[in-house]
């Protein structure tokens, strides 16, 4: 989803990899929370009609490709550094083009490369959680147009509840090498006004931050949903 911070290779190599094997159709919903069953939908995104909308760590692309079929985008951008997902994303949607494009990348170059193209970049507990912020926002001002719209979903604590870090720092998380060895990757969670420095440090403006709260569930968790937009 993001950079991993492993000489490692694909450390995402076994996450969704069950259900794409069983679950191939395009989501009817989309939803922000952790657990992924409540709270807003895509309305948070805004209008997408004629849009070119990019998704930072878009996994097997599911959330991608409901927006695809279901609020005319002209386009939206899949973004992916993980071979393993970019595959299987491939695999599943691939047939949704040309409205919806699937991009091995990470999302800091691919967005340097795309200096004003986009309208709606969006991540849920993708690219943002495990990218540094400090490269990932200034990269995504400069790929939204003026006016445009950067939205995200991240955890407001870790899972464990251990409260989210007050500086812009990552912690080690647990992971799996695609042979199954037990291993680490860095992700960043952090306090609401950290988020809000950052991305006011990025030149967003208007940010709002709205706390999802956790569903009844083992390791579910508390959810930032946070929104800034590019200036005009």
């Amino acid at each position: 989803m993001g950079r991993v911070t492993t000489s490692t290779a694909d450390l995402w190599h076994h996450y969704g990899r069950a259900r794409a094997t069983s679950d191939r159709v395009v989501p009817d919903t989309f939803h922000w929370n952790w657990d992924q069953d409540a709270g807003p939908g895509p309305e948070a995104l805004g209008n997408l009609t004629g849009r070119c909308v990019g998704d930072l760590g878009a996994g097997t692309a599911r959330h991608a490709a409901h927006l695809a079929i279901h609020h005319q985008p002209a386009q939206v951008v899949a973004v992916d550094a993980s071979p393993a997902q970019h595959a299987m994303a491939t695999d599943l949607y691939a047939h949704l083009a040309p409205r919806l494009r699937i991009v091995a990348s990470d999302a800091v170059p691919h967005l340097q490369a795309m200096t004003g193209t986009y309208d709606v970049l969006y991540s849920v507990f993708g690219a943002l959680d495990f990218t540094d912020p400090r490269e990932m926002l200034p990269a995504a001002a400069a790929a939204l147009k003026p006016g445009g719209r950067l939205v995200f979903a991240t955890l407001a604590h870790y899972l464990n509840g251990a409260p989210a870090q007050p500086d812009a720092v990552a912690a080690d998380i647990s992971a799996k090498t695609p042979d199954g060895e037990a291993t680490t990757m860095r992700r960043w969670v952090l306090q609401e006004y950290v988020w809000t420095k950052l991305l006011d440090e990025a030149g967003f403006t208007n940010i709002t931050v709205d706390v999802l709260p956790a569903t009844v569930g083992p390791r579910t968790a508390d959810t930032l949903l946070v929104s800034a937009y590019h200036p005009s």
